[in-house]
């Protein structure tokens, strides 16, 4: 019976389940007739402490990122009026083609990115999910020391 029994290596929240009963789930996860790929059977996460924020920079952007020490970055949420300090978490070392498209006319859409994460704490009374959209800000930190 434990063969059939799909268990979580931590404790989560389960966000979302792909699958239903009577499915067939193979190590690759479940085929998505959608997109013609396969999904995870299920997506766990923590939603308490810290969330994170994954942003993709265009390449023609990349030169002018900030060193990671220097990075200073704010995220505002599309129709609430609150802007959130992010902190550095890391760069994902591997440009790739951009796949999250918004729908705007003027958008590249043969652009590559470049993943960049930060962290940011959850505020009392802000309502923030994972997977939904928002606007990041990259600046460099004020430095007032000469060189």
């Amino acid at each position: 019976m434990n063969k059939y029994v799909i268990k979580a290596l931590s404790d989560g929240t389960v966000l979302s389940i792909h699958t239903a009963m009577g499915s067939f789930i193979s190590s690759q996860g479940v085929y998505d007739t959608y997109s013609g790929s396969f999904r995870p059977v299920m997506v766990l996460g923590n939603m308490k402490g810290d969330l994170a924020v994954r942003c993709y920079v265009d390449e023609i952007l990349i030169n002018r990122l900030p060193d990671p020490s220097d990075m200073r970055a704010r995220m505002t949420v599309p129709g609430m009026d609150i802007n959130i300090p992010l902190k550095f978490v890391r760069i994902q070392p591997n440009v790739s083609p951009k796949i999250e498209l918004s729908s705007q006319r003027t958008e590249r859409v043969d652009v590559r990115v470049l993943p960049v994460i930060f962290s940011f704490e959850k505020r009392e009374g802000v309502s923030i999910y994972p997977g939904q959209l928002v606007d990041v800000y990259i600046g460099e930190k004020n430095n007032t020391s000469k060189k």
